[in-house]
């Protein structure tokens, strides 16, 4: 399959997947790819790293998120979309008008990396490398990938464009990662835990039980604000 293949393929990818005649999914859609949407579990999150680190290890994990964010963003945006100049479908003279488009949203000229992708890509493994329990690393995987497909529902991103965010997102947090883990070995004591109690870098299992209910509590506001917004109301 030649790069053009490839590229008509994404399209029609793209146009398959593209909104819908829901006003339900386009407001879930809208609201799960809104950053804010996530606040209370990262508030959890960071409350999670800080419970079961010291003081200076839980600023040198949030320093490490940090850059992986920066630097998985910063690759895409700063870098990629730039260079590659590939229209996002909402802006693509060619394909503009057969996307579906969600409050007027169209986004920046350029959409190739897809910048949501890395980002969440990025943190969802990073925090599972630092964490290491089996059920979390799914649950944040899945979670990377809802607000990731909301780009394509949304019209502003292709696959492609999801696909290669993601990749690079992950490369970004494996090499953020072997730095943290670096540092960590030399300044901070790396005690392995057998217990069910922990998971085996040392984060109590029912802290993290904590997050994942943060994260239900977030996706029932999710479905019941984008329940309002179908009936026409304000939220």
């Amino acid at each position: 399959m030649d790069i053009q293949q490839l590229i008509e393929l994404d399209r029609d990818l793209l146009l398959s997947w593209n909104g819908s005649e829901s006003l339900f999914w386009d407001g879930f859609m809208w609201i799960v790819s809104d950053t804010k949407t996530w606040v209370l579990a990262a508030i959890v999150l960071l409350y999670i790293i800080f419970k079961n680190t010291k003081f200076a290890h839980g600023v040198l994990i949030l320093v490490m998120i940090a850059l992986t964010i920066t630097m998985a963003d910063q690759f895409a945006s700063g870098l990629c979309k730039p260079y590659f100049e590939r229209f996002r479908p909402a802006q693509d003279p060619e394909l503009m008008y057969l996307v579906d488009v969600v409050n007027s949203y169209r986004g920046g000229r350029y959409g190739f990396i897809s910048s949501h992708a890395a980002n969440t890509f990025a943190f969802a493994l990073f925090i599972s490398l630092l964490i290491r329990n089996g059920w979390l690393t799914w649950v944040m995987f899945l979670w990377a990938v809802i607000p990731s497909f909301s780009r394509i529902y949304l019209g502003v991103h292709y696959p492609g464009d999801v696909l290669c965010g993601a990749l690079a997102g992950c490369v970004v947090a494996l090499l953020v990662y072997w730095l943290y883990h670096f540092i960590a070995r030399k300044y901070f004591e790396s005690p392995q835990y057998i217990s069910k109690q922990y998971t085996s870098s040392g984060f109590e299992t029912i802290d993290i039980h904590i997050f994942y209910i943060a994260l239900l509590v977030t996706c029932m506001y999710i479905i019941v604000a984008a329940m309002v917004v179908s009936k026409g109301l304000h939220f």
